[in-house]
């Protein structure tokens, strides 16, 4: 009598007593259904928007040489160098890392291997980043990014069509009233070009600006003797100056500035007029003293969000590549975005019983459902079709609701 088998049964893994399978490391996790298919839809509309506006994909690899994405030090990877995760690389033992930001990999595709083609060039980009922290408006530290770059254009045409671009995107994805925080780290940094600071003091000044405290700023100006100096009039009175983009302007070429600073300036009024006629309902603040995330930016640079929505949803602006091109870009944050985003909902599913003609599954796919075919003969159609979250099943050949309403 021939041995009859056992049913299967999984061996149970060996593993410490306290490890949870579930557990993930903090700012890591998984995205679930319908979540998932959520992000990777909003991700291809997005880039949908961002072709038809004649930017060109391009895909860069997750991991390369630390050199390479640290970069110059002028072009934002150095911003970034204590948030990539590096590791040996045992084919050419040189440093890698993982990328903590995709930018930079564009440009460098831009100069090195499509550095023959026509200016301005229109690239764009989507994939996954990795940080090593997180901070306390976005802890995550593996999220999706989806940019733009526009390379080799330096006009305030091109600043409009970025900011513009990276708006109605997010229009298209679902985004409610998106707004941009326009600001100029340029703006500052000609003004500090007239203070006689060594780099220390500098930088500290640059926080308290950041901060908005006005306190601090005084105090560092006063400590330094240059507190009744034009230029340290001209700080103290940009941190009050923050507000709806239009106001903002106005009060800017009330203030005595720079020569260097009042050409930022200019830009600025001219970019914001051209936001106007470009998207007359976006909404505009301006904040001349923003720069923490603005490092590397050498003009006009913007921040997006959503009201009511935790965290910025994307930031990019006005650059200089490592080859020492004029550029200007923006990355959208994906993790941001989906919270901006109403929850999703499962489309409706068609049950095919055990034994339906593939063909006739195909049909239905065809004309927009989503299909979901029996294992097995047993147990009662119906009920195998609520157990799998079935809307519709087939029944004599055409959809009925699983609950049996519309019989």
């Amino acid at each position: 009598m021939p041995t009859l088998a056992k049913p299967f049964k999984p061996r149970a893994v060996m593993t410490d007593s306290s490890e949870n399978r579930a557990l993930l490391p903090a700012g890591l996790h998984d995205l679930l259904p319908p979540r998932a298919a959520q992000e990777a839809a909003t991700i291809s509309g997005i880039m949908d928007a961002f072709r038809t506006c004649g930017y060109e994909q391009v895909k860069p690899p997750l991991v390369e040489f630390e050199s390479t994405l640290v970069g110059n030090g002028t072009n934002g990877g150095g911003s970034l160098a204590g948030q990539m995760f590096r590791m040996m690389d045992p084919v050419s033992q040189q440093m890698m890392a993982v990328r903590a930001d995709i930018t930079l990999q564009v440009a460098r595709i831009a100069e090195a291997r499509l550095g023959d083609e026509p200016r301005p060039l229109r690239l764009s980009y989507a994939g996954q980043i990795l940080r090593i922290r997180g901070n306390q408006l976005r802890p995550e530290r593996q999220f999706a990014q989806v940019g733009l770059e526009l390379i080799g254009a330096e006009v305030v045409s091109a600043d409009v069509e970025v900011v513009a671009l990276a708006a109605e995107a997010l229009v298209a994805a679902g985004v409610q009233r998106p707004t941009v925080d326009l600001n100029s780290p340029a703006l500052v940094a000609n003004i500090l070009e007239q203070i006689d600071l060594d780099e220390a003091t500098t930088s500290d000044l640059r926080a308290a600006l950041d901060r908005k405290d006005g306190d601090a700023t005084g105090e560092i100006l006063r400590g330094n003797g240059v507190a009744f100096s034009d230029a340290a009039k001209a700080l103290c009175a940009l941190i009050e100056t923050v507000g709806p983009a239009d106001e903002v302007v106005a009060e800017l070429k009330d203030i005595s500035l720079p020569a260097g600073a009042r050409a930022e300036v200019e830009r600025l009024s001219e970019v914001v007029a051209g936001l106007h006629a470009a998207l007359p309902d976006l909404g505009l603040t301006l904040d001349p003293v923003e720069y923490r995330g603005f490092e590397y930016h050498t003009g006009v640079s913007f921040t997006l969000f959503a009201e009511g929505v935790r965290g910025e949803l994307g930031r990019g602006g006005r650059y200089i590549t490592g080859a020492g091109e004029a550029a200007t870009g923006v990355s959208l944050y994906m993790d941001s975005i989906l919270r901006a985003l109403p929850a999703p909902t499962h489309a409706d599913r068609l049950f095919l019983p055990y034994g339906t003609p593939f063909q006739d599954g195909a049909t239905f796919r065809d004309a927009g459902w989503t299909t979901v075919a029996g294992m097995t003969s047993e147990g009662h159609a119906a009920a195998e079709a609520k157990r799998l979250g079935c809307s519709h099943l087939l029944v004599d050949g055409a959809p009925a609701k699983a609950d049996g309403s519309d019989t």
